[in-house]
């Protein structure tokens, strides 16, 4: 509902703005113009942000968080051989939603490769994936803090 009332609201602007444009007087001409090039510097930042963050991406910005991670979790394993089971199948866990977010990783990366101009679509479907990936990343590295502040300390 607020979704679609947003979507209202920004038909109505776009439409008010294209009027004054056009068919305004003097003020109203120029203050349309002076929107659509502030439209256009916004547009123009979020495209040098996403080429940023493919860079980084490209880059392999997420490889030395996986590398960490299994660094970690040998450790802990390691430390807790003998002590605890279910610390162990905690860390198998954590140890599986690493490899599907390394699975994730190179299936956006291969996408990229195979079809680096796609359509506004593709690319918003793959950004989409991207904060997804990087919402789970988060989120298993808070869990494996929270795991190896459980472990037993050599």
């Amino acid at each position: 509902m607020i979704g679609f009332l947003f979507k209202i609201v920004v038909v109505l602007v776009v439409g008010v703005l294209a009027y004054n444009y056009f068919f305004g007087d003097e003020e109203e001409k120029a203050q349309s113009s002076k929107v659509f090039g502030q439209v256009k510097d916004v547009a123009v930042s979020v495209g040098d942000l996403a080429k940023s963050e493919k860079a980084k991406f490209d880059a392999g910005k997420y490889d030395a968080a996986m590398e960490k991670l299994s660094g970690a979790y040998k450790i802990a394993r390691e430390s807790a051989q003998d002590l605890d089971a279910g610390l162990l199948k905690r860390i198998g866990e954590l140890e599986q939603r690493k490899e599907v977010l390394s699975q994730e990783i190179d299936s956006i990366a291969e996408d990229e490769k195979t079809a680096p101009s796609a359509g506004s679509d593709d690319s918003a479907e793959r950004q989409a994936r991207k904060e997804k990936l990087h919402r789970e990343m988060e989120k298993l590295i808070a869990d494996s803090n929270a795991l190896l502040k459980q472990a037993p300390s050599k």
